[in-house]
């Protein structure tokens, strides 16, 4: 793994100081993906082989992903607002910073002991034990590898959890974290359980009718920057309304974008609540969480994305001279 500044134990200490513990809370960010909850459920399946008492929690009070409800275990989910148990441990997956907890952070401030495991670098730890490898395709690598140092049977649910956050944070095995080690993972999991075939059924061949339109706006909106090297689009709130869409709906669009021959950055912007949220693809070396970053998001180097407290139109106008820049940068920018 790749040493980073907030990592300070290790995955055999986290699983010795999990096991110390009889009630636990598991949170990830902000509309959760399926890396944030497989992670989520995989842990919280592990713990409860071991007698513990888990809640997971969402960090906003927000419906799952329709596509991601058949995960096991999902129906536990429940809001962190309002939360009022008592527990030992709070451990927070696939998230590095407290405001990406949303209403989590009361619980995280309020626990004992607070635990980090995850993928994203950041310069410092929110927690007192931090686990964080950048180098692993997603966070469910992690707490695959943790459930053999807590000493549980990895039974086909826990399977089925880590596989989902695998395959998603992959996207399909197709993007440039797919490496050896992200494969010999997914073949432990299939092996423990987990359908592949289910999974993508489930994940990828369950949209909407209503997201198949909005996929037809997003396109009618579509704009190639930097000589047909980036991608933009966008989705104002009447698209939603006139698709009958839900936010859920628009998740697939980015890779509608980044699917184009030639297009090496893709930027997909949707407004929702009076903000702009955007999400950026790369298909090569190029940096779009550097970008993401400076606009008060994060993520990693080929995906990652931002809110915006901006009207869409300005939203869009910054971003198409933005993705133009870095697109035309070209790769490794």
């Amino acid at each position: 793994m790749t040493v980073t500044p907030q990592t300070n134990t290790t995955l055999e200490g986290i699983a010795e100081a999990l096991m110390g513990c009889s009630s636990v809370a598991i949170c990830g960010h902000v509309s959760p993906d399926g890396d944030c909850l497989g992670s989520q459920l995989a842990l919280a399946g592990a713990l409860r082989k071991l007698g513990k008492r888990v809640f997971c929690l969402l960090a906003a009070d927000e419906p799952v992903e329709r596509t991601l409800a058949f995960l096991p275990g999902a129906d536990t989910l429940m809001p962190a607002a309002g939360f009022g148990d008592y527990v030992e441990c709070f451990v927070a997956v696939d998230v590095p910073t407290p405001e990406r907890l949303g209403a989590a952070d009361a619980v995280r401030r309020a626990a004992p002991l607070t635990v980090t495991v995850d993928h994203h670098a950041v310069p410092h730890a929110m927690s007192r034990l931090s686990y964080t490898d950048p180098d692993a395709a997603a966070t469910a690598v992690l707490v695959w590898r943790l459930a053999v140092h807590l000493g549980v049977d990895r039974d086909a649910a826990i399977a089925t959890c880590a596989y989902a956050g695998l395959m998603t944070d992959t996207g399909r095995f197709q993007y440039q974290n797919a490496d050896a080690a992200a494969f010999a993972a997914a073949a432990e999991m299939v092996a423990a359980g987990a359908d592949p075939g289910r999974v993508a059924r489930e994940v990828y061949q369950n949209r909407s009718a209503a997201s198949v339109r909005l996929e037809a706006a997003a396109i009618d909106h579509m704009e190639l920057v930097a000589d047909g090297a980036g991608a933009v689009s966008w989705l104002s709130l009447d698209d939603f309304a006139a698709a009958g869409a839900v936010r859920a709906d628009a998740e697939p669009l980015i890779d509608v974008l980044r699917s184009i021959a030639g297009v090496r950055v893709a930027c997909m912007l949707r407004e929702q609540d009076g903000q702009v949220r955007g999400s950026l693809r790369a298909k090569d070396g190029t940096d779009v969480a550097a970008l993401a970053r400076e606009l008060g998001g994060g993520g990693h180097v080929a995906a990652a994305g931002f809110t915006l407290d901006a009207p869409l139109d300005d939203a869009v106008a910054l971003l198409r001279g933005r993705v133009a820049a870095l697109a035309a940068a070209g790769e490794g920018a």
